[in-house]
């Protein structure tokens, strides 16, 4: 089972930008798909954006298009997600997350990391 390690969060102000990197162990990267999750306090987790085993393939929540960019280096065994004009409503702690099957379906990650916290103050 292949390890994630999430990093780059922290707090920004309403508008800002913050990149965050999930480091993966243990595996190759390249045969997984991978995903970017978010859970405020008391609500459930959301899925945010995932990228294909290739890189050639993205999906993203309605609520991040256009502000979010997914991208994966595969030597680099790392995947990232670029955030731009960040809102209050971002702050979550988000998670990255790796599956074996297609990115047609948004279920089927099967490893998760421990998550990486993201606060925008307004």
């Amino acid at each position: 089972q292949v390890q994630l390690v999430e990093s780059g969060g922290g707090l920004v102000q309403a508008g800002g930008s913050l990149r965050l990197s999930c480091a993966a162990f243990g595996r190759t990267l390249s045969n997984y798909k991978m995903g970017w999750f978010r859970q405020a306090p008391g609500k459930e987790r959301d899925f945010v954006a995932a990228i294909s085993q290739s890189g050639g393939g993205t999906k993203y929540a309605d609520s991040v298009k256009g502000r979010f960019t997914i991208s994966r280096d595969n030597a680099a065994n790392t995947v990232y997600l670029q955030m731009n004009s960040l809102k209050p409503e971002d702050s979550a702690v988000y998670y990255c997350a790796a599956g074996l099957t297609s990115i047609v379906q948004l279920t089927g990650f099967s490893s998760w990391g421990q998550g990486t916290q993201v606060t925008v103050s307004s």
